[in-house]
């Protein structure tokens, strides 16, 4: 009797731990992530300011911890050459460009808000528009459908099993990188009014042939003023590593902006608009 009780608790703790090692991660790319190397941890608030809470579980404190390499190591393209300008960022987010001149600036944000649907395995609210207008969902793409793009008509063939991994979804943002941009992302999004508004998850975008977006990742305030301060990354072209921006009219301030911009945005790389805010539906 003894030995079946040692056997079933060894198999219970042994499920335990299978279940575990099995648990989805927040970062499905990477795996385990080093909680020090963040956002969160290595970007300090200003004085007199500190971070706008967030329930754990929304998209802006997924993109708050969001894992960073380690130092200010360089930005690389997709073709494992550097980037020409490497004074535009503050740190580099560890997560993978891929080997194709795809992800770039609007490219990084679909990534980053479909990584994050992924991990909450909200996977039919993964879904993006090509620049014909045509949806695009992970659902339709899980379930072994593919696009067949001709000019600007798009039908779709069943032509693949089912599958859910994070490879299909790499596979199915390879399309949207492929035959969505600025435009089409600028027309999914909802204008911001209030630029006072921003939040973490929101994206500066200008839609065109080209245009440009970065993502706000965090949000700072100062309690006594009400000031609200905020982190952007972006891509760029040629496809290149998600970074984190310096801002080039602050030194002081850096990498945090201010709300208080006035009429223009100056990033290092893109001038942008109060207009040009949007978030997600």
């Amino acid at each position: 009797m003894a030995r079946i009780y040692t056997f079933t608790i060894l198999v219970i703790i042994m499920l335990f731990a299978g279940s575990a090692v099995s648990s989805p991660s927040p970062y499905p790319w990477l795996g385990q992530c080093d909680e020090n190397e963040t956002i969160a941890v290595r970007i300090e608030t200003p004085s007199g300011f500190e971070r706008d809470s967030l329930p754990s579980g929304c998209f802006g404190y997924w993109l708050r911890h969001l894992p960073l390499k380690r130092g200010r190591p360089p930005v690389m393209l997709f073709n494992g050459r550097r980037k020409g300008n490497q004074d535009a960022h503050a740190a580099v987010v560890d997560i993978d460009v891929g080997t194709s001149d795809l992800q770039q600036c609007a490219d990084a944000v679909i990534r980053l808000r479909a990584e994050y649907l992924y991990s909450q395995a909200r996977y039919e609210d993964i879904r993006f528009n090509y620049t014909s207008g045509d949806e695009a969902s992970f659902s339709r793409w899980m379930e072994g459908y593919r696009p067949v793009v001709h000019h600007n008509d798009v039908s779709w063939t069943r032509s693949a099993d089912r599958d859910s991994s994070h490879s299909t979804l790499r596979e199915y943002l390879s399309s949207v990188f492929t035959y969505a941009g600025s435009y089409s992302l600028s027309l999914e999004l909802i204008p911001v009014n209030d630029v006072d508004d921003i939040s973490a998850g929101d994206v500066f975008i200008l839609g065109g042939f080209p245009g440009h977006a970065v993502m706000v990742v965090d949000i700072a305030v100062n309690p006594a003023s009400g000031e609200r301060l905020f982190l952007l990354v972006q891509s760029y072209m040629p496809a290149q590593e998600i970074h984190l921006l310096k801002n080039p009219m602050d030194e002081d301030l850096s990498p945090w902006y201010d709300t208080d911009f006035n009429s223009v945005l100056r990033t290092p790389e893109w001038i942008f608009q109060p207009s040009h805010l949007k978030r997600w539906d």
